[in-house]
């Protein structure tokens, strides 16, 4: 018997591999067609009933005489747009004959909100797919194809053998048509018979479209129960895709598994390093070098300490001179280590009291080490792991081996290690790391700006579940969601993989682009800059098309040093970095210091809570020789290229008035021209006071990171809080929306800066607000310059306006979607 579907829309039909979304194009949610609409009614493709799908209204199925089931999915991602847009001409459970309407959508709000239109129309069930026509156009009732109507009957089933799991559903949007695509994938390979219950509830697991009836959201816990020989192992497939919370009962027990595949799932950790990769994985693992404590003659012990930091001295210069930018500088700081006074003066001390030269270098290295890492600031907490590298790397020339020991990788190798040295990530061959996730680890460690810029997708703090892992395990690694996926199903690496290639397609495309104008559709013009904080972030940020720098951190001339820089230094810095940017403005910040970064040379009092002590523009105007010094440098630096002061943490008006006044003085000093002077909107107090501090001020720049954390009143240090810690709340909204009405009531322009400006979901929020100058991240420039090309801002401007309405970040980021 057979069933012929006929086209629900008008439109073009194409081939479901040409649906830009894993899941449809793999056929993963079922065989079938898609259609490009030029139309804006879905019809019912035969005669049927309506079978519920939860609370969709962007999505209908209908079910045959026959048992077949065909779904029709208008537009891919449209779950995200909760109904809006979309009118029901027919109700759930009603019988309807072929070419009755069943819903209406938008067709024009839909295209500009949606992935794609591209609309799915797929057998959920009850037959197999036969011919199919594409690549033509179609009428409402033209055949799409035919279906072999499968014969209903139950299978006999090994009864001896269930298990049942409770489980959580982690998908954003719940148990929608691409995650029930995941599950019915996981089960393929198992025979036995599978359901997912909830609220008194159950569905079929193989069926997508009675997974969605179930209406399961994101955080909800559901019932698995598998009946059949392989129930057990099909349960532990699919905990790959949901998330496991209780084992309730196993009959019989299944014999025990190795512990790396007892890790197959998901884990989380935190993005240090954006993009997508798949691989296999490959562990690192590094023991600590054993050292005799009691010495040899100290002038012995001197004489071999003395060699080994020169072997070690020159293997890092060395690798310097061949390297470039970010990884060149660290080489060159490490280089610097080596000789540093206070730590020859620690292990010389040690010696002399009759230690080894290993012994008294591991202890030099370790006190310091141990001081940094009990400061508040992170990034000084893990500049103790550059003391560590030293230390092992000196350790390892001590006793006649290289200072850094390479382990062969495999091609498309995932490293999972527990923390790992700079030394180490150098040595490993960089065209065979597909990604990186370590168990400990910070963001901002050397080991992830390296990653960052040798564009290695990377996680950290993703805890010591990853150490279990067995080489060779085949892993998906998503440092845009922030997880990797430990021994994920075929059909899911083949997906991952898909999207890692057209993400690298749609990147390069991109940076072809990149250094065109950003204007929306309408004609808005958004300056889209850089931050940056060395010569080598200013030539990345070039060559990724940046109109200029937003915010240029002063602090990597002013740390890691014994002394401060004087003017001449900065001067030419300064001079050097706005020269790379080609003459395009560049926005010097003036040193951002304080009890949460502190420096050797620059006594200040320990705070209970630095964050709301001596920062930014306090501590400037506390040690004012250290900021005339500077001042005077960017005036120099501003009359060989466009420099501008920008002044942290202003709180009030006295402050900027104050700075102004010196910048008045310092300019006359050296004989130039004042350089416009500009604020950082870093509290509520500053965003609230926007209108008074543009009346004085020649721009505004809003440092979205700690505008959010005071806020909020969450520590952006704060381990269980993070995840809370978001810039899209509708309170910090408010208050970019405040300094940008501030800043127009003044004909100021105000930017942008921090993570929320190298986010492209904020993106249309922000132009949305008014913001017509963001400052990101270099390498995410070429994506953010292509959405803004997209972008309508008088939609942006509705959008806004909603958000501005919303409850939570949440809400805001859902509306986003």
């Amino acid at each position: 018997m057979k069933l012929v579907v006929h086209s629900p829309l008008e439109g073009w039909a194409m081939p479901l591999t040409e649906v830009p979304d894993e899941v449809f194009a793999a056929a993963m949610a079922g065989e079938g067609v898609a259609i490009d609409p030029t139309g804006d009614t879905v019809c019912a493709p035969f005669d049927g009933e309506i079978v519920p799908v939860g609370t969709a209204r962007h999505a209908v199925t209908v079910r045959s005489a026959g048992g077949v089931e065909v779904l029709v999915h208008v537009g891919i991602d449209t779950v995200a747009l909760a109904g809006a847009g979309f009118d029901w001409l027919a109700r759930p459970g009603e019988r309807v004959a072929a070419g009755t309407p069943l819903l209406r959508f938008d067709l024009d709000a839909v295209a500009r909100r949606a992935k794609s239109l591209a609309t799915p129309i797929v057998l959920a069930g009850g037959g197999i797919i036969g011919a199919r026509i594409a690549n033509r156009r179609v009428g409402v009732g033209d055949t799409l194809f035919e279906v072999d109507v499968l014969k209903r009957g139950k299978a006999a089933k090994d009864e001896s053998a269930m298990a049942t799991a409770r489980m959580r559903v982690p998908f954003d949007h719940g148990l929608h048509v691409r995650p029930a695509a995941l599950v019915a994938a996981a089960l393929k390979p198992f025979t036995c018979d599978v359901e997912i219950a909830m609220h008194g509830r159950a569905a079929n697991a193989r069926s997508g479209v009675a997974l969605m009836a179930l209406g399961a959201r994101c955080g909800d816990t559901v019932d698995v129960r598998a009946r059949g020989a392989d129930a057990r192992a099909a349960l532990e497939a699919l905990a790959a895709v949901l998330a496991p919370e209780l084992v309730a009962s196993e009959i019989p027990a299944a014999p025990a598994r190795p512990a790396a595949a007892a890790r197959a799932g998901r884990i989380p950790g935190v993005v240090a390093s954006r993009g997508l990769s798949v691989g296999t994985v490959a562990r690192l693992t590094q023991a600590d070098e054993t050292v005799e404590e009691k010495g040899r003659a100290p002038a012995e012990e001197e004489r071999a300490l003395e060699q080994a930091l020169a072997v070690l001295q020159s293997h890092l210069e060395g690798l310097a001179k061949s390297a470039e930018g970010m990884r060149r500088e660290l080489l060159q700081a490490h280089a610097g280590l080596v000789r540093d006074p206070e730590l020859a003066r620690s292990a010389a001390a040690h010696i002399r009291a009759g230690k080894s030269a290993g012994f008294a270098w591991r202890e030099a290295t370790r006190a310091t080490a141990s001081s940094l890492a009990a400061m508040e600031d992170a990034r000084m907490r893990e500049r103790a792991a550059d003391l560590r590298d030293l230390e092992r790397q000196l350790l390892r020339v001590l006793r006649g081996a290289a200072p850094a020991s390479a382990r062969d990788l495999p091609s498309l190798s995932i490293v999972l290690a527990d923390d790992m040295l700079p030394s180490q990530f150098i040595a490993l061959d960089a065209s065979r790391i597909a990604g990186l996730c370590l168990a400990r680890g910070g963001a901002t460690s050397h080991v992830s700006i390296l990653a960052a810029s040798g564009g290695i997708p990377a996680l950290v703090a993703a805890g010591p579940s990853v150490l279990d892992v067995a080489d060779g395990t085949p892993a998906i690694l998503d440092a845009e969601e922030g997880w990797i996926h430990i021994a994920p199903p075929a059909a899911q690496l083949d997906a991952a993989r898909r999207t890692a290639e057209k993400r690298a397609a749609d990147y390069a495309a991109d940076l072809a682009l990149a250094r065109e104008p950003a204007v929306t559709r309408d004609g808005v013009a958004i300056a889209v800059k850089a931050n940056a904080g060395s010569i080598a972030d200013a030539r990345s940020a070039m060559q990724h098309g940046a109109d200029g720098c937003g915010l240029l951190r002063t602090e990597f001339l002013f740390l890691d040093r014994r002394s401060p820089p004087g003017e001449d230094e900065q001067a030419a810095e300064y001079e050097r970095i706005a020269l790379a940017f080609g003459g395009n403005p560049v926005n010097v910040r003036t040193l951002d210091i304080g009890g949460d970064k502190p420096i050797a040379y620059l006594p200040l009092p320990r705070e209970e809570n630095p964050a709301l002590g001596l920062r930014g523009v306090r501590t400037s105007l506390a040690h004012p020789q250290l900021l005339r010094a500077q001042l005077r440098a960017i005036a120099r630096a501003a009359s060989k290229s466009p420099c501008r002061i920008l002044v942290p943490m202003v709180n009030e008006l006295a402050e900027l008035e104050q700075v102004r006044a010196m910048a008045a003085e310092c300019a006359a000093e050296v004989s130039v021209e004042v350089p416009p002077v500009g604020v950082m909107i870093e509290t509520p107090a500053a965003a609230l006071a926007a209108h008074a501090l543009a009346r004085h001020a020649d721009f505004l720049s809003i440092g979205s990171n700690d505008l959010a954390q005071y806020a909020l009143a969450i520590d952006r240090g704060h381990a269980d809080l993070a995840r809370h810690l978001d810039a899209l709340h509708p309170a910090v909204l408010l208050l970019i929306a405040a300094t940008v009405e501030g800043a127009r009531a003044n004909g100021r322009p105000v930017s942008v800066c921090g993570a929320m400006a190298s986010d492209a979901q904020a993106l249309p929020l922000l132009i949305g607000l008014g913001v017509q100058e963001i400052s990101a991240t270099p390498g995410v420039i070429p994506r953010l310059k292509r959405i803004v090309r997209t972008l309508d801002a008088g939609e942006c401007r509705k959008l806004a306006g909603r958000a501005l309405e919303a409850t939570s970040a949440a809400a805001v980021r859902e509306l986003l979607r």
